[in-house]
């Protein structure tokens, strides 16, 4: 899908001990994972530099001239403040080249949700500001839920202690997480994965019910459960698309592996459930 849209992907660092891996280019999702597995301890992760940013642009102006960026949450990382340094920089680097920069509100699949709608509405032809303009409606209308196999290294995050993580890890509680506002919200949390699963497709089903629904379903090297669940949403909803994505180790980082995801929105407002 990013080659097909001609998009280009900014890699956030993977650290592994002493070593450096940018995310998705010198290294794979699933690889990432088996490192994280081996040692957790030595597993980081950091936001690019502006520099690298700045380089991301100019590669991008060699083709075009207006330039949209779409970050991750700017509550979730520094990428969305590296991303409007570098667009500084670039006003006397980059003569002639208009660029944006535009905080996506949200992480995972739910943020590939809105840069799809940029490069769909670019490869119609529309203006920078009809793109953006398009961008920012799905990024209104997309939602996303997560259900963790483990609390252990939530506490990575920042945003809950060790030992409430590892608590709640021996009680063998898997908690449900949205992003709402551009922060992580807690919204419940389950003993087993199996009716984990079945509250994420419960909660989707309150938010679409049968409208037509682009879906991406995700998992943090847990393949064959999200083909599994891939079939059961195939079955269950009215879906317009549907693709299967990897976590980005950056988010196995706090969750860990086994997590399982989804992140969808309706085709028309008049779908969604806001309360759903």
């Amino acid at each position: 899908m990013v080659s097909q849209h001609q998009l280009r992907i900014l890699p956030i660092n993977l650290y592994f001990g002493d070593k450096v891996y940018r995310d998705g280019v010198d290294i794979t999702p699933t690889e990432a994972y088996e490192l994280f597995q081996k040692d957790p301890k030595l597993f980081k992760t950091s936001a690019p530099p502006p520099t690298d940013c700045l380089e991301a642009y100019r590669e991008a102006s060699k083709q075009a001239k207006n330039i949209l960026c779409i970050t991750v949450s700017s509550k979730l990382s520094m990428v969305y403040e590296s991303s409007l340094l570098a667009k500084e920089e670039a006003k006397t680097k980059l003569p002639g080249v208009t660029i944006e920069v535009l905080n996506s509100h949200t992480a995972t699949a739910a943020e590939g949700f809105v840069a799809l709608a940029a490069a769909r509405a670019a490869a119609e032809g529309k203006s920078l500001d009809e793109v953006i303009k398009a961008t920012e409606t799905i990024r209104e209308r997309v939602y996303m839920l997560v259900l963790l196999d483990t609390m252990r290294y939530v506490y990575r995050s920042g945003r809950i202690p060790k030992v409430a993580a590892q608590a709640a890890s021996i009680l063998n509680i898997r908690p449900i997480l949205t992003i709402s506002s551009g922060l992580v919200r807690f919204k419940g949390a389950v003993r087993n994965k199996e009716h984990g699963i079945s509250q994420l497709l419960g909660r989707m089903r309150d938010k679409v019910g049968q409208s037509p629904v682009h879906v991406a379903v995700m998992h943090a090297y847990a393949e064959e459960e999200a083909e599994r669940l891939k079939e059961r949403v195939s079955a269950e909803f009215n879906c317009a698309e549907i693709w299967l994505s990897e976590f980005s180790p950056v988010m196995g980082y706090a969750c860990g592996t086994g997590t399982l995801g989804l992140a969808f929105y309706c085709e028309s407002e008049e779908g969604l459930n806001p309360r759903g």
